[in-house]
């Protein structure tokens, strides 16, 4: 087991206690799947592009997608409901998009729903019956009826899975703990543009939004 007690520890939890066992009954917890979609898997035509990312690409591919796959099984064989969430705009011009999608850089994103770049990886792809939830947000909570979602099916943890853990994660992880849902993020499942971005922004949440924990730390919160 990993040391998720005492790891991605800042400043203002460095001397606190060690929290408290977890626990994740199936009934009242979802596994939500954040933003691990097609467009992230393409690379730069530009050369010194594509070198900047590939870091970031050799860790999605090499360890987010696979376990993220194991984890999406686990949950799927103790009962655990499996959510996803993934940017998509509903025109096709992209006028629905929120205003931080629609300013020029990397957080520019015009990807319609039923464009192939929008859709979520195959190897993780949703099945018939899974909740996938579209938005033009950072949080999937305050951009979707995710929120009534969970209320409605009795959910009071998520743990979360995605791209990026500073952005859309992290975005995520806040809104949900507002809400005062229990959020457990797999850390081994989840990437930023940089390993130092990825461990800052772990480091930060950790103990106040949620707590950051190993793939291989799930089974023992989930009663196996």
């Amino acid at each position: 087991m990993s040391d998720w007690k005492t790891a991605f520890r800042s400043f203002y939890y460095e001397k606190a206690d060690p929290p408290e066992d977890i626990e994740l009954p199936p009934e009242e917890t979802a596994l939500l799947v954040i933003d691990i979609q097609n467009t992230y898997l393409e690379t730069d035509d530009d050369p010194d592009e594509a070198r900047r990312w590939k870091p970031f690409r050799e860790r999605l591919t090499g360890k987010v997608i696979p376990n993220t796959r194991k984890l999406i099984d686990l949950c799927r064989d103790k009962g655990v409901e499996v959510i996803y969430a993934r940017i998509a705009c509903l025109k096709q011009d992209g006028r629905d998009r929120s205003l931080s999608q629609k300013k020029p850089g990397f957080n520019y994103l015009l990807m319609p729903k039923d464009r192939e770049d929008s859709l979520i990886v195959p190897d993780l792809a949703p099945e018939d019956d899974d909740i996938v939830v579209l938005k033009t947000t950072d949080s999937a909570l305050t951009g979707t009826n995710l929120r009534l979602i969970l209320h409605n099916m009795g959910i009071r943890h998520v743990i979360a899975a995605g791209l990026f853990t500073d952005q859309c994660v992290s975005s995520t992880v806040r809104s949900l703990a507002d809400e005062s849902f229990d959020v457990v993020v797999v850390e081994d499942c989840c990437a930023a543009a940089t390993d130092e971005l990825h461990r800052n922004e772990l480091t930060t949440i950790n103990m106040i939004y949620c707590h950051v924990v190993q793939l291989e730390d799930i089974p023992g919160f989930l009663g196996s």
